[in-house]
């Protein structure tokens, strides 16, 4: 079967209204097993072909933290287009809802094509897909990838090896800020395969006067053994 029905079936497959709910609950939502291990495998392949990327980062050159990533060019390959595509229209209802929450004045559109030409009227033309790799010592400094003025309020994390089998330590990290208050941190270790949906920035938290935005960050912890491959899909374009 053709690897991009293959994902546009799993897509089909997911629970929506119970990524809704976690999405609300907490500001993130994991699909345990979504990518098979030969594409899993065949990303990591391609890490070294120059021929699919635009841009190459040394984390610690600009004290991201330790490590390594690329963003892919256009056109990106098909397996990720699809997902970037398809996953897109399944996220909108939340981020708009979220909109409501916050008061704030965006509403994003149905259609993937339609934020990419929100973007690119913003000059925000450079594709923000990713892929990282760590090794020993590796880690990734509390971040959010927001890249200009537009920006979609989720974005997705792919883990392409297995944790305790392929590297130990490594951690995903995420804290949410509280109020008057230090922050939350929520450490996760998702399974080979798996997708985490993450919110870019924030999440509407119900207080006493009505919602709040929480700001939400993200890292990764330290690397003790082994490799860590991980793709990154922002739906939203960069403006360098």
């Amino acid at each position: 079967m053709n690897p991009n029905s293959v994902v546009q079936e799993k897509i089909s497959e997911i629970n929506w209204q119970s990524v809704t709910n976690e999405m609300n609950e907490r500001g993130y939502s994991l699909v345990p097993q979504f990518l098979h291990d030969q594409y899993c495998k065949e990303l990591i392949d391609k890490y070294d072909n120059s021929e699919l990327y635009r841009k190459t980062i040394t984390m610690e050159r600009h004290n991201f933290g330790l490590g390594q990533y690329k963003y892919f060019k256009y056109p990106l390959p098909d397996l990720i287009e699809t997902i970037r595509e398809t996953i897109y229209p399944k996220l909108v209802p939340i981020a708009n809802t979220w909109m409501k929450m916050l008061n704030i004045e965006r509403h994003f559109p149905d259609r993937f094509d339609e934020l990419q030409r929100l973007c690119h009227r913003n000059n925000q033309i450079k594709p923000t897909v990713l892929i990282l790799k760590y090794g020993k010592g590796g880690h990734n400094t509390l971040h959010q990838d927001l890249y200009g003025d537009i920006f979609f309020p989720f974005q997705l994390v792919f883990f392409l090896n297995e944790v305790d089998d392929d590297y130990i330590g490594g951690e995903f990290v995420l804290t949410q800020q509280i109020p008057r208050a230090q922050s939350k941190a929520i450490v996760l270790r998702p399974r080979k395969g798996g997708m985490l949906i993450i919110t870019t920035n924030f999440r509407p938290v119900k207080g006493s006067k009505g919602y709040y935005r929480a700001q939400m960050r993200h890292g990764v912890s330290e690397v003790h053994e082994g490799e860590r491959h991980v793709l990154g899909i922002i739906f939203h374009d960069a403006l360098t």
